[in-house]
């Protein structure tokens, strides 16, 4: 949307004014017995107020009323929300899903929240350990209601429609082919502009970080100039018939009203916000000699867990790029996996499976499941000629890795109608090639 603002950076100290209201942030201090405009501070901690100051995120907002002014919440309908993981027994086979239906407007008017449907997750928001991994199907922008989750963060992934988000922070236009990290506790609400589709990776009790760099050296990767954080945006509109604000909290919704719109941060300051990122942005580095390297080197953001190295979950994209490697496989080689990988496709066709993974489709590799190029691409790319090729171009697939055994939801396996019950054939064809009289090429 023409003329949305942003501030440059991750992770950053920020301080955002209304320009509407000059001077709404107070000097000096946080909570001044009496604010600028008559505005109330509220403080919204994304940490325990101990943490390590590296690791401590919060933020001040100035408010014309603050968000506890509402009515008792209650619970409502949850859909095809859930953190039931044992709805049905585990499955470790591969599987694959056609893209995920976007219902009709003339059949019935969805919104970001109401289209919401859980695919596979695992551990427990009451001990803030774990993740949920979702997709969202709508049609209809989210009228005088709000969401809020209590439980994690989200890492939304647009994959067909761009979505306008309206936060207390501000406002950001969020397109295919970009990013958003909406962060506990956040309220927002979701417009759209027609079918809209895409994926949200959940995390439960940590936040995104972006990854080490280690020997690659100072640059590279994501780069942190590139995340953008929206800007301080108003409304004092009073809502007569009643604003709903709906709460993610212990894995249920909840839903409370107010006759005001939530949106009412006139300025605000502190490290603990939500961002977009577009992902053509991401600075690629990529084998220049020979093997393959691990998918790791692709790793916009990640959450840690307490394990050093070990991730809670990782967002990873496999972008355009060069392939130049010498006398290599140059695909993905044949794996089983310590962690849970959970892959989409947001626009063209993914290399190692051209056919079946398709846009707003998805995948799932769980724990040592094995996984691995179809047939076809193994017999393409075991003959063909290594010269410099562009890889992926038009492509954009991403992955949400996971040391979590996740469990697929009977939305997922069952109710969604998408699960591909022929994954398994596209590696029927694979045959052996041994042949025991093998002897080495002599230079």
């Amino acid at each position: 949307m023409a003329g949305l603002k942003y501030m440059s950076g991750f992770g950053n100290e920020f301080s955002s004014e209304d320009p509407r209201c000059p001077g709404s942030l107070p000097e000096g201090q946080n909570s001044p017995q009496a604010c600028p405009y008559g505005l109330y501070a509220e403080q919204l901690s994304g940490s325990a107020f101990t943490c390590p100051r590296p690791a401590n995120k919060r933020s001040w907002l100035y408010r014309i009323l603050p968000s506890v002014k509402h009515k008792p919440f209650a619970a409502v309908s949850c859909g095809n929300l859930t953190e039931d993981w044992d709805e049905v027994e585990p499955d470790p086979n591969q599987l694959r899903w056609l893209p995920f239906s976007i219902p009709k407007p003339t059949e019935k008017k969805v919104d970001f929240v109401s289209g919401l449907h859980t695919i596979c997750g695992a551990g427990d928001a009451r001990s803030r350990n774990g993740i949920g991994v979702h997709v969202y199907a709508c049609n209809a922008s989210m009228a005088d209601r709000c969401f809020n989750n209590s439980d994690g963060d989200f890492l939304i992934v647009p994959q067909q429609g761009e979505i306008l988000i309206t936060t207390e922070f501000g406002k950001m236009l969020v397109e295919p082919n970009e990013i958003c990290v909406i962060q506990q506790g956040m309220r927002f609400s979701v417009d759209v502009f027609g079918a809209t589709r895409g994926y949200i990776l959940e995390v439960y009790g940590a936040h995104f970080e972006l990854p080490d760099l280690g020997p690659i050296g100072a640059n590279g990767l994501a780069n942190p100039r590139d995340f953008q954080c929206p800007v301080a945006w108003y409304e004092d509109r009073r809502v007569a018939t009643g604003y709903t604000v709906i709460n993610k909290y212990q894995g249920k919704l909840f839903a409370c009203q107010q006759d005001f719109s939530p949106f009412n941060v006139v300025a605000w300051h502190g490290n603990y916000t939500p961002y977009k990122y577009n992902l053509d942005d991401f600075m690629v580095i990529n084998c220049v000699a020979f093997d393959h390297a691990d998918p790791s080197i692709f790793t916009v953001l990640t959450a840690k867990s307490t394990r050093p190295g070990v991730a809670v979950a990782d967002f990873v994209i496999f972008p355009p790029r060069w392939g130049v490697a010498d006398r290599t496989f140059r695909p993905p080689y044949y794996h089983r996996n310590c962690m849970s990988e959970f892959m989409g496709l947001i626009k063209g066709h993914y290399e190692a499976k051209e056919e079946g993974f398709q846009p707003g489709g998805a995948s799932l590799h769980s724990i040592m499941t094995p996984h691995g190029p179809d047939a076809d691409c193994f017999e393409k790319n075991s003959t063909a000629e290594l010269k410099p090729e562009r890889v992926a171009d038009g492509t954009m697939a991403f992955m949400f890795e996971s040391s979590f055994s996740m469990a697929v939801t009977k939305w997922g396996l069952q109710t969604c109608q998408k699960l591909d019950k022929n994954y398994h054939r596209c590696w029927e064809d694979l045959r052996s090639h041994f042949d025991p009289k093998w002897k080495p090429n002599k230079h």
